[in-house]
């Protein structure tokens, strides 16, 4: 069990592979987005849900790849994002600007901001988080 516990914890503190994910999902979420409804996707039945795991999804990652990083910096970042993201949709024949989207993008970065188990806290490193301090 110790050993496992070992593997996971070195897996939250990859932030190379956690950068990567990150980059992928804001390409697919992009992708997603502007896509023709005519085609299948992946999805939920409610659109507004897809919102709210894709912007759950960012802000963890984002946790993931730069734990130093406070919310103050990435939240921002991300609603602009969704924001952006509406904005391209206003301009596409087969979507549409929704205030609700961004609502839903809203729901799920404060869900996002959540205490997680094994996500490392906000802020700067000191040896007490070091693996050898223990």
């Amino acid at each position: 069990m110790a050993l496992l516990k070992h593997y996971a914890q070195a897996l939250l503190q990859n932030r190379t592979l956690w950068r990567v994910a990150l980059a992928v999902s804001i390409v697919a979420i992009m992708v997603l987005a502007t896509m023709d409804t005519r085609y299948p996707m992946p999805s939920t039945p409610s659109d507004k849900v897809n919102h709210l795991i894709a912007f759950l999804e960012l802000t963890i990652l984002t946790r993931l790849a730069w734990p130093e990083l406070r919310a103050f910096w990435y939240v921002p970042a991300l609603v602009l994002f969704g924001l952006g993201i509406e904005l391209v949709q206003a301009t596409l024949p087969y979507r549409d600007f929704s205030l609700k989207d961004l609502l839903a993008d809203g729901i799920g970065i404060a869900i996002g901001l959540l205490p997680w188990p094994g996500l490392p806290r906000a802020g700067k490193l000191d040896l007490r988080d070091s693996p050898e301090s223990l």
